[in-house]
């Protein structure tokens, strides 16, 4: 009768192990989706998909003259008229799938995330302090959408690229959304253990490692959004000068807007997140979490070799997408290690 009356939806009681799995793969399709943003990116094909239809866009279109007809709208672009003029419809199709997936990908986090957070808070399975959480990584995962497609507007008309500093608003949610879900899923590994522990906290060595690290990730958008990648093809010199040739001083934006100086900021501000994240896993290690202590410093050195590949072979695609990837991958382990250290 107990088994009966649960498949019919009755209390459950918190279940926090089966939210950590969850999260876990909510956080596994934000990772996805930063890969292939890193791909629509580099394929110039984020503002091939003119228009945010969020529910009838997941519909790619059939037939030669819905073919022709997105066609159409993309070639009123100023993309097309500065970059792209005379490109096929084959060569089309294939910028527009990676937005068009792009865009898919998001709807699938949100269904994801939003459907099976109504069925665990239907089923009380939520433990108590975790609602206004899930709701705040929900509310960032709506907040993300809007901010692609005001992105994705600031180049269509007047711009064969969008924004730069868009750009790095669009990663860094979607970097805070990765490591809230990763965070929140190790509060709840370890809730769900036979001795439970309480909410990790985020220690001040913590917090200003993953201020060194926001620092070096929003740089590395603005050199994304800059293709400033491309003004320097040497390491560890910039075209045989320590400091590039090349900037020019206009003010405070200098520090966003001119790409050599960008460019030079990432490569140098690389050691200052470097020392960080190694006082953080001095920290893990003390702490006990022997696993995060290999893997973090493993990936921040697998990050820093495709950071320079990316340079001085000229930003070939694979190393690009690899280095955004990686990224992504020393976000959450660095949360990992902060998680770590800060365990109650």
């Amino acid at each position: 009768m107990a088994t009966a009356s649960l498949a019919f939806g009755a209390v459950a009681g918190p279940r926090p192990l089966t939210l950590a799995r969850w999260l876990f793969a909510v956080a596994a399709l934000v990772f996805a989706m930063v890969v292939v943003g890193g791909i629509t990116r580099l394929t110039e094909s984020g503002l091939s998909i003119t228009e945010w239809r969020p529910v009838t866009g997941v519909v790619p279109p059939v037939g030669e003259a819905q073919w022709q007809a997105e066609f159409a709208k993309y070639r009123k672009t100023y993309q097309y008229a500065a970059q792209n003029a005379g490109m096929t419809l084959s060569e089309f199709r294939r910028i527009w799938f990676w937005e068009w997936f792009h865009r898919l990908l998001g709807r699938l986090v949100g269904l994801a995330y939003a459907v099976p957070l109504m069925w665990f808070w239907w089923r009380r399975a939520i433990p108590d302090g975790f609602h206004a959480r899930l709701l705040a990584l929900l509310g960032l995962g709506a907040l993300q959408g809007a901010v692609g497609w005001w992105m994705v507007t600031s180049g269509l008309w007047t711009d064969v690229r969008v924004s730069h500093l868009r750009l790095a608003v669009h990663l860094g949610i979607a970097f805070v959304i990765l490591g809230g879900l990763v965070w929140t899923a190790l509060d709840l590994v370890a809730l769900g253990r036979p001795s439970p522990s309480r909410p990790a906290r985020l220690t001040g060595w913590g917090k200003l490692a993953l201020v060194a690290l926001g620092v070096q990730v929003a740089l590395g958008a603005l050199v994304a959004g800059l293709r400033a990648g491309q003004v320097a093809a040497s390491w560890p010199l910039m075209n045989g000068r320590w400091f590039p040739e090349g900037v020019i001083w206009a003010g405070p934006r200098t520090l966003i807007d001119d790409p050599f100086l960008v460019h030079f900021l990432h490569r140098w501000w690389a050691l200052v997140a470097m020392v960080a994240l190694v006082v953080l896993v001095r920290q893990a290690r003390a702490a006990g979490a022997a696993a995060a202590s290999v893997a973090l410093p493993a990936l921040v050195a697998t990050q820093l070799l495709l950071g320079i590949l990316v340079v001085v072979l000229g930003v070939p695609l694979w190393a690009a997408v690899a280095h955004q990837a990686v990224g992504a991958l020393v976000v959450a382990g660095t949360v990992w290690a902060a998680h770590a250290s800060g365990r109650r």
